[in-house]
């Protein structure tokens, strides 16, 4: 297709227009994020989507990607690139690193990246001050260049360059976008205090303005390749007929050092997209789920490919049809402006505007809440302007946010005032990057080294600080003409060594290369150094531990607290109340007050968990180092060294590691069981006896197991039980271990008897004596269950040949059994002994709730076979099953008999001697199984 002719100027749109389309599109997102705020509180979330969360990274998308992009494409080709392949690299990480990051920031509270340094470093106020103080002055070229793109956009749509008289500052356009920018934020994000510092509403609205952004773009991008053009090969054979335009799909004119200055670029774009305070405001701070960063890591790439696609054949088709001497950063608006197609232009600018102001909006909020926390707070409390058992503060905060956003706005508009006309989009958005960079060895570092000291993070911070403002910040400054810049030349005072842009000699790597190289390495070396000199206080030590392995101890109660004092409850409710309100604060106790089992919010004990929760809880309002410093006005804490963190660790992890050693012991039973299992299996012929057999044995096992591990991790989720009730809970735990012991004995004795190999020593018994000791035994365990055992036996009876130990069991195991099924009140179990000609018979019956009527007729079929087919409550266990094998041995019958309205009753028979019938049978298992 042969390339329109464009008229010498662009027709150009009515401001009215302009400025109603953008007030339209504002209006619309302000519907949005009021929608979703509504949508919230009604609690049906909008933001609860990975898809939103994902479309809510593309703020990283701002005017400079819009139109910085193409107009760094017209000049350097594919140089643009690698600011969009960083954020790509790190999202194939980000499971691994901005997973953690999120967790973190969930678990404690944090709400900006000021106060996650600050954090990881004993929640100190000096280092959460001078991370804010690097991000505003880093930030501001930042919202510079948003503000430039906005009014470069709407000179290019209204006045198509013309040249006017310069207006009154009261009358500058940039000026009142940036005010009413202001009070659109003010409107946006502060209209409450949320402790938890999300914005459910401008979540919504920055993910609805990342699809505005993108479908404008793409929409201009069509229409110059495809309505200008035949398409990407047509663009580029015009584009190669232009001297020049082959290098621009090369690495050619970067020099010797042209890798170097990729690597660069890619470096500190990936570190961006983690550290820009909007880019952790989202990606962090306002992430519902920490499930969601699965989608939105390959959301996000496929998002920047996609804006990114028509970038090179728009600065192509620009340079083709515009002439390298029209400005490339307007060629988004110019190339259908000049084509007559004034619509999409003004889509693009409603595009363009969606970028800047999504940016501005995030940015500005994510900023004030750092300065409010951060700067002012810290300041108000060390002057005592404020106090902490004052009145309510909610209001001071949000106006103190309130007053830091038209600050911020007005500081960038100050500098695009200044420096705005010296640069570029792309290296005004580049100084900024190289600023928020340095914040990259303190929070990384801080995450996986446990060793990371406070004054080492500082030093880094300062150092990297002060190389990037001299390297970076003040050449920028100088060549905008508002200082001489023959120091950029020959060096402060004449020194060349010491020129900015040439530091030591350094030379052959572009500006910001060289920056990026000497600030992160001051920072790095002073960062390790520091930190490997001086070993991390108390504090510090126990925020390292808490956030090194913040997967491992969890997100809840079983996270150790590093504090030790003093508090009284009603002090940290009415702190609570004082800056989250009345009711927040009596939902934050009464939460607690339910989890910790405590009946009554006034029954609390102001212990070390309740401080933390509160402290947390407040750091969503005001930062974790104000937090910290409120708490300590209201509570009595006593100071932490390495030692006394180690002492608390210990604490905690004693009874981890008595559970584990609970749970080892539970897994050698278990395979003990199996092993037994196995052994058996192979010494019985009926598989079915070997079923119910080890069905019984992993019933009655699992018991007391279940038991052990429920009071350990009742134990280990509650550090701060009452002594009595954890003295309790080990009386039980032992008991338990005692009984687990006693289990183990009767499988043992279980397999012997079933391998024919158990132990047996007949002689002349008792009978009588035998039930009436057995009877006496068992009557503490009977009156603790409320129940009586009643004994019925005639004043003698004939001898029987038998092993008293074994018919013992025998008794004790059916008393046992009875005795866990009688009422809790009236329980009774009568005992009855009978003689007769041919031999002697016992009962054992209980008014517990008998059998079912529908089981009856399988119950004697499944007892004869061994197992415990009663309808009733867990718990028969082992010992009938033992008590119908040691009966078997000495030739009697052991059954269950069932009678309407009474309970269960069991009873057993054995021979009188005659001739040798109640000699013992020297039988297997098998032979056992046949005679039953």
């Amino acid at each position: 297709m042969a390339p329109a002719s464009f008229p010498a100027s662009f027709p150009a749109l009515s401001p009215a227009l302009v400025i109603g389309a953008a007030a339209l599109y504002l209006a619309a997102l302000f519907a949005i994020a009021a929608f979703a705020d509504r949508r919230a509180r009604e609690g049906r979330s909008l933001i609860g989507n990975a898809w939103v969360y994902g479309l809510s990274l593309a703020v990283y998308c701002t005017a400079w990607t819009y139109f910085g992009s193409v107009g760094r494409a017209a000049t350097t080709g594919v140089w643009f690139l690698p600011i969009y392949l960083g954020p790509t690299l790190v999202m194939l990480v980000a499971w691994v690193v901005v997973r953690k990051m999120i967790r973190i920031a969930q678990t404690y509270r944090i709400t900006s990246i000021a106060d996650f340094i600050a954090s990881r470093y004993g929640k100190s106020p000096l280092v959460a001050a001078v991370v804010t103080l690097i991000t505003v002055v880093g930030i501001v070229p930042y919202i510079a260049l948003q503000l430039k793109a906005v009014s470069a956009g709407y000179t290019v749509l209204t006045a198509t360059g013309a040249q006017a008289p310069a207006p009154s500052w009261w009358q500058d356009g940039t000026l009142l976008v940036a005010l009413a920018l202001a009070l659109f934020t003010i409107l946006f994000g502060t209209r409450h205090l949320d402790s938890a510092e999300r914005h459910e509403g401008m979540v919504a609205a920055v993910a609805a303005e990342s699809l505005v952004k993108l479908v404008a773009f793409l929409a201009v991008g069509a229409f110059v390749t495809y309505g200008l053009f035949g398409g990407f090969a047509d663009v580029w054979a015009r584009a190669s007929a232009l001297p020049g335009v082959k290098g621009l799909l090369t690495l050619s004119g970067a020099g010797n050092f042209a890798w170097a200055q990729w690597f660069s670029l890619t470096l500190l774009s990936g570190l961006s997209v983690l550290l820009l305070p909007r880019q952790f405001q989202m990606m962090v701070v306002e992430c519902v789920d920490e499930r969601h960063l699965k989608r939105a890591a390959w959301v996000f790439p496929a998002y920047l490919l996609a804006i990114n696609i028509f970038v090179l054949p728009l600065a192509l088709g620009g340079l083709v049809l515009l002439g390298k001497g029209a400005d490339p950063e307007t060629f988004v608006l110019t190339l259908p402006l000049a084509h007559g197609a004034g619509g999409l232009a003004l889509i693009a600018y409603v595009g363009g505007l969606s970028a800047a102001t999504g940016m501005l909006i995030v940015e500005t909020i994510a900023v004030s809440t750092m300065v409010c926390n951060d700067l002012v707070m810290p300041a108000l409390l060390r002057l005592k302007l404020i106090r902490a058992d004052g009145g309510d503060l909610t209001r001071l905060l949000l106006n103190i946010r309130r007053a830091a956003i038209l600050g911020v706005l007005l500081l960038g508009y100050l500098y695009f005032v200044v420096a705005g006309e010296a640069y570029a989009l792309v290296s005004i958005g580049l100084i900024s990057f190289a600023a928020v960079a340095q914040f990259a060895p303190a929070l990384l570092g801080g995450m996986y080294w446990r060793g990371a000291t406070r004054l080492g993070a500082l030093g880094g911070l300062l150092g990297g600080f002060a190389v990037w403002a001299y390297t970076l910040m003040l050449p920028s400054v100088a060549k905008s003409g508002w200082m001489d810049g023959a120091f950029l030349t020959h060096g402060p005072f004449g020194i060349a060594a010491l020129a900015p842009e040439r530091l030591f000699g350094l030379s052959g790597l572009d500006n910001l290369s060289h920056a990026l190289f000497w600030s992160l390495l001051v920072n790095g070396v002073l960062y390790m150094g520091l930190s490997l000199w001086r070993a991390p206080s108390g504090r510090e030590a126990s925020q390292a531990l808490l956030f090194v392995d913040v997967f491992a101890r969890g997100r809840s109660a079983a996270d150790p607290v590093f504090w030790r004092g003093r508090a009284r409850r009603a002090d940290l409710e009415a702190l609570a109340r004082r800056l989250l309100g009345a009711e927040a604060a009596r939902q934050i106790f009464e939460a607690h007050a339910r989890d910790s089992g405590t009946g009554d919010v006034t029954d609390l004990t102001a212990d070390a968990r309740l401080v933390d929760i509160v402290e947390r809880r407040i750091a969503g309002a005001v930062g974790s180092a104000s937090a910290r410093v409120l708490v300590a006005a209201v509570a009595d804490e006593e100071p932490l060294d390495a030692g006394d963190v180690m002492d608390i660790l210990n604490e905690a992890s004693q009874l981890r590691v008595y559970a584990r050693a609970l749970e080892e012991k539970s897994r050698s039973l278990e395979i003990a069981s199996a092993e037994l299992s196995a052994a058996n299996a192979q010494l019985r012929t009926l598989d079915e006896l070997k079923d119910d057999f080890m069905s019984s044995v992993t019933h009655e096992l699992r018991t007391p197991l279940t038991a052990i591990r429920a009071l350990s991790e009742l134990m280990l989720d509650t550090p701060d039980m009452e002594e009595a009730q954890r003295q309790d809970f080990l009386r039980i735990i032992v008991a338990e271990s005692e009984r687990l012991g006693r289990l183990v004995n009767q499988v043992l004795d279980m397999a012997k008897i079933e391998s024919g190999h158990a132990e047996w020593h007949s002689t002349d018994v008792d009978l009588r004596t035998l039930v009436a000791d057995a009877v006496k035994a068992t009557a503490e365990l009977a009156r603790a269950k409320g129940a009586e055992i009643v004994l019925t036996a005639p004043d003698t009876v004939p001898a029987i040949k038998a092993d008293p130990d074994r018919l013992t069991q025998v008794m004790l195991n059916l008393i046992s059994n009875a005795a866990k099924f009688v009422p809790a009140q009236g329980g009774r179990i009568d005992v009855r002994l009978i003689a007769d000609a041919d031999g002697l018979e016992v009962q054992v019956e209980d008014n517990g709730p008998g059998v079912p009527p529908a089981d009856r007729d399988t119950i004697f079929e499944k007892f004869r076979q061994g197992g415990d087919a009663l309808n009733r409550p867990p718990g028969t266990g082992l010992g009938l099953p033992i008590s119908r094998r040691i009966v078997d041995h000495f030739g009697g019958k052991i059954w269950l008999d069932q009678r309407e309205g009474k309970g269960a009753c069991f009873a057993f028979r054995l021979p009188l001697r005659r001739d040798g019938a109640n000699a013992p049978k020297q039988t297997n298992s098998a032979e056992a199984e046949e005679t039953t």
